[in-house]
């Protein structure tokens, strides 16, 4: 690949939720429909209407192949959405779903991820409010593409800004990471493992509720999906002007999930969730939303994985296991092509 091959034209990689997208975004596509609604770039748009706060996003899933371990394309896009709107400090309402079916897709098939996203729906408590459906002709065999887009309700006191975050608020995690990604590239490769990895596609509202009802300052949360928690780091650190400190030993990662990305030559930090949130928390407030996290099914293995500092230059830098220091990046391309 040249750097006159990303400029000329789109090549999978800016899909990926890196470097290459972070440039599209701001340079192709941002610039042309700036607005104060849009330019935060925030997984959802906070609407201010007279006594209402609305919260609005939307998404799109491409996963390939459809179903992977513990899950498939309909779970993940309700999920997904849901989760956007959660991290955002709204309460989500109502979701819609437009699903693009492929020539040739078993009924079988569509039968299943449609009892896939009824039951995610019902979990995350957020109806199906509206939708359209649509067929192509047979392409490259995915079968299904689904577009989402979710309307919330915004939580009274809720102020997700990274500008609030100060030196010495910490970073958590409600969980292990990494387990998404490398469980739809163990489908796609046809990988076995011992332990089979499972997609932690789940809705986090619940579990997002209770933290907040605890009335501790979360000052940011964001899901780290494409581009993973190395891109959620990257991003604060730009945001912020602060370094942030992440202790290797401290993130949930299971063993399988560490050996397979080691096998792939992955950095898990990099490879993307879909039932994680990222939080910046007053240091003073850890231990509570921990507890609150540990309370709910969803955040059994919460744990709490780094702290801002004033350190310059300001620097996403991860303590390693062996007491090295290595600076973690946004990832340039997408490691794992269509996993979400």
């Amino acid at each position: 690949m040249t750097t006159r091959d990303t400029d000329d034209r789109i090549i999978l990689a800016h899909g990926g939720g890196g470097e290459l997208t972070n440039r599209l975004l701001r340079e192709r596509i941002v610039p042309k429909l700036a607005n104060p609604l849009l330019d935060p770039l925030n997984d959802s748009a906070v609407l201010e209407r007279p006594g209402a706060r609305v919260c609005m996003t939307t998404d799109a899933y491409v996963v390939q192949p459809i179903e992977f371990p513990g899950g498939d394309i309909g779970r993940l896009a309700v999920c997904g959405t849901v989760n956007d709107l959660a991290v955002m400090g709204a309460r989500p309402l109502a979701l819609s779903l437009a699903l693009i079916l492929e020539e040739g897709l078993p009924m079988s098939g569509l039968d299943r991820i449609m009892d896939s996203i009824a039951a995610a729906a019902a979990e995350a408590n957020v109806p199906v409010a509206t939708g359209d459906t649509k067929t192509v002709e047979r392409r490259e065999g995915d079968g299904v593409m689904i577009a989402t887009a979710g309307i919330g309700e915004m939580r009274e006191g809720a102020r997700m800004d990274a500008s609030r975050i100060e030196p010495g608020d910490v970073v958590l995690i409600n969980g292990c990471i990494a387990d998404h990604g490398l469980a739809v590239m163990s489908a796609r490769e046809h990988l076995a493992f011992e332990t089979e990895l499972r997609t932690d596609a789940a809705p986090l509202n619940g579990l997002i509720a209770v933290v907040l009802d605890t009335g501790a300052d979360v000052k940011f949360m964001r899901d780290p999906t494409r581009g993973g928690v190395a891109g959620v780091l990257t991003d604060l650190t730009e945001a912020t002007g602060l370094t942030v400190e992440v202790d290797e030993a401290a993130i949930p990662i299971s063993r399988t999930a560490l050996h397979t990305a080691e096998m792939l030559g992955l950095d898990p930090l990099s490879v993307a969730n879909e039932g994680k949130v990222v939080m910046a928390v007053s240091a003073n407030d850890a231990e509570r939303v921990l507890a609150a996290c540990r309370g709910q099914k969803y955040g059994k293995d919460a744990a709490v994985i780094g702290r801002f500092t004033d350190v310059a230059p300001p620097l996403a830098e991860l303590i390693t296991r062996a007491g090295g220091r290595r600076i973690v990046t946004r990832p340039y391309g997408e490691e794992l092509p269509r996993i979400c």
